[in-house]
């Protein structure tokens, strides 16, 4: 079949715009060249010409043309056309249009992409008669490949622009500078500020809900800013400032802008601002910033009460500093010489508060002497309601038997005035530790602080002059007599002379200045012998034996002149052991400590472990020295072995143990008031038979609790753990 030349160039011609224009890549193989051979000018891509050239003779039914073009059309030459070949496609494209309108009928009003669309629809029927009837199928599949060639998108035909958003918001400011296309007028104070609302909309959950719902500034076109700094509101739209600009942005709710600054002023925290930067975050309800402001004022307690920001403080900006338990402080005398600083800054104005702001003063926790010399302050007399309370805290020292009864918020004593909980080695998985762990009260954490020198097991420890003693035990192969002090402060271990008995599982308590090493195991027997140390003459010295030797025993202090008959129970001043009525139940592996005037022993065992019907007690039983009586209380919530108590502000504490399983990294402390075990933070560590202690690191706090508890440590009480 044939074809006239003016078609086959009109379809040639057709092809070759197309595809020039629109860039399409060959889909040949990934080898080829680039073989697009223009008319008049050479070959290009040899290896794809020759291939063509097969394929040419493979099929032996494509007619020669007339024209010069190869069989390669359809293959794009990469990179730019020179300046004369583009002048030609120039020349192509704009005969090529005339004479498609000219001789096709076309409405010149159809666009020019849709001619070549026509154009191409042709091209593939004219491509079919150029092939003779023995060579269909071969012809199909080239006219299936050059339709699926040109359906092919071009990467450039999906364009994105990277700083499309910011060109278009530095636009959109342009226009806001010139006052352009503005469709709101907002006014605040003398000010009138122009602005757009699609873009506060944007920006803004405020003016979203101001303009995107029936209210009447919707409609408004001057729009009246009340409760809104002007110049804040202007700095919102303009320019940078800090206090006015998060006012302003906590009105409009600019989530963003109140994050950013935020957290400049969070950097900018002092003890000479922290207090102003408090009330602030207050006042216009940023949580964030009040919390971390509030922590960081009660941090830095001492340095923010040096500041002229405390002492020009409302009233009830100072109590509610006043009645946080979380202030860091030595004592809780200092709270107090703070409130009277502030007070004689303006005393006229102030004494009305006086005695609101005292009632929220530890005054019962106040040392006795300072007590004495406000009683005839010119300040207090006049006032009934501060006599009142200095009354009670006076009443509190003179009466230690009633003070289980005058309990109130007033005797609670503040979480840093309490000392430190320390935690020292034990049992763990791999069988003995060397750790000691502080626990903080008023931050909740533990904090692994040093080692001990050497593996000790079943030791004892004890706390003289705010140094912690590490007595006796054993490493692993031998029972030890050594002791070793160790300096929290400095964190320096001292090596202290040794007992006279070798000893592990043995008890260990302070009793008025000196310390006893009752009981244990020497490694052949049961002991019932009991040295003393003396902390000023530096020695060890054998006081009376008890009645029963014991091993893995638990020694407490506890105040009271009678007699604990279930107990051995010893009295320094007559140097003698004495028997009293027994627990309720039979158990070893018990903790014990004293806490408010009662005896507690907590956990443990009811058989020997070599029984295989031992079983572990949650049971916490309670000794009334006053009565001679045993009670029960709420039990643990988890069944402990081998667990350590002892007493931290006004909570007892139960740390680690065994459950039977695994050793324990949990703590619980106990309420007396509401009767109930709460779990509070995890050891580090998993370990039993751990040691505790509380450490005062205050020496004025030391002194102080000594005399808190002038009736206390009068006798040490021996409970045998092992049945």
């Amino acid at each position: 079949m044939s074809v006239s030349g003016k078609k086959e160039f009109d379809v040639k011609q057709i092809l070759r715009l197309r595809w020039r224009w629109f860039s399409h890549p060959s889909q040949g193989s990934p080898n080829s060249g680039s073989c697009l051979q223009q008319e008049g000018y050479e070959h290009r891509g040899t290896p794809v010409q020759g291939r063509l050239k097969n394929h040419s003779r493979d099929r032996n039914g494509l007619k020669k043309s007339n024209s010069p073009v190869h069989h390669n059309i359809l293959a794009p030459v990469p990179g730019p056309a020179p300046a004369h070949q583009r002048a030609l496609q120039n020349w192509h494209q704009q005969n090529l249009i005339e004479h498609l309108r000219a001789n096709e009928d076309i409405p010149k009003a159809v666009p020019e992409k849709n001619l070549f669309k026509e154009a191409c629809e042709k091209h593939s029927q004219n491509l079919e008669m150029m092939v003779d009837g023995n060579t269909e199928d071969s012809t199909v599949r080239l006219t299936t490949q050059h339709s699926d060639e040109m359906n092919v998108s071009s990467p450039e035909e999906h364009f994105y622009a990277v700083n499309h958003a910011q060109e278009t918001l530095h636009r959109m400011e342009n226009y806001l500078k010139e006052k352009q296309l503005c469709d709101v007028l907002l006014i605040a104070g003398h000010l009138r500020i122009p602005a757009h609302r699609l873009v506060l909309s944007a920006v803004s959950d405020y003016f979203a809900a101001m303009f995107t719902h029936d209210v009447l500034e919707a409609k408004q076109e001057e729009v009246k800013m009340e409760g809104v700094d002007p110049n804040a509101l202007n700095s919102l739209l303009k320019e940078d400032t800090i206090e006015n600009l998060l006012a302003a942005a906590c009105l409009l709710q600019l989530t963003q802008v109140i994050e950013v600054c935020s957290n400049f002023l969070i950097k900018q925290l002092h003890p000479s601002n922290c207090l102003g930067i408090r009330s602030f975050g207050d006042a216009q309800g940023c949580t964030e910033l009040l919390n971390v402001a509030h922590k960081y004022t009660m941090e830095h307690f001492l340095e923010v009460i040096k500041n002229q920001e405390f002492l020009l403080l409302p009233a009830n900006e100072i109590s509610k500093l006043l009645c946080s338990d979380d202030i860091n402080v030595p004592d809780e005398e200092t709270i107090f010489n703070a409130l009277m600083k502030w007070v004689g800054h303006d005393v006229q104005a102030r004494q009305r508060d006086l005695a609101m702001l005292l009632s929220y003063i530890r005054l019962p926790l106040l040392p006795p002497q300072l007590l004495a010399d406000l009683e005839n302050s010119s300040m207090f007399t006049g006032d009934l309601e501060c006599q009142k309370l200095l009354m009670e805290a006076m009443k509190y020292h003179l009466l230690p038997d009633r003070r289980p009864m005058m309990q109130s918020p007033r005797t609670k004593p503040r979480k840093s005035t309490v000392g430190a909980l320390y935690a020292v080695g034990g049992m763990d998985a791999m069988k003995g530790t060397i750790t000691i762990e502080k626990y903080d009260l008023r931050t909740n954490s533990w904090l692994h602080i040093a080692t001990m020198s050497g593996r000790r097991l079943q030791f004892g420890v004890a706390v003289i002059d705010n140094k912690l003693y590490v007595v006796g035990g054993r490493d692993g192969l031998k029972t030890l007599n050594t002791v070793e002090c160790f300096n929290p402060v400095g964190k320096v271990w001292s090596v202290m002379p040794p007992m006279s008995t070798h000893r592990h599982g043995l008890g260990v308590a302070t009793l008025e200045g000196p310390m006893y090493a009752v009981g244990g195991h020497d490694g052949w027997s049961y002991l019932n012998t009991v040295e003393r140390w003396d902390p000023e003459g530096r020695q060890w010295n054998y006081v009376a034996s008890m009645s029963t030797p014991r091993s893995t025993v638990g020694v407490v202090a506890l105040n009271n002149n009678s007699c604990l008959k279930s107990m051995e129970y010893f009295d320094p001043h007559t140097n003698k052991w004495s028997l009293c009525a027994p627990m309720s139940k039979r158990r070893g592996g018990v903790g014990v400590a004293t806490y408010n005037g009662y005896l507690y022993v907590v956990g443990g065992h009811d058989a020997p472990a070599s029984n295989h019907c031992s079983r572990l007690s949650d049971c916490v039983e309670r000794y009334d020295p006053k009565t001679d009586s045993w009670s029960t209380v709420a039990p643990l919530n988890v069944p402990r072995d081998a667990v350590a108590v002892c007493p931290l502000g006004d909570k007892l504490f139960v740390v680690g143990g065994y459950d039977g399983h695994n050793y324990l990294n949990t703590v619980e402390s106990y309420d007396a008031q509401k009767d109930e075990w709460k779990e509070v933070l995890k050891l580090l560590y998993f370990k039993i038979y751990v040691c505790s202690s509380i450490l005062f690191l205050s020496r004025v706090q030391s002194d102080y609790f000594s005399e808190m508890c002038q009736m206390c440590f009068t006798y040490i009480i021996s409970i045998e753990l092992v049945c």
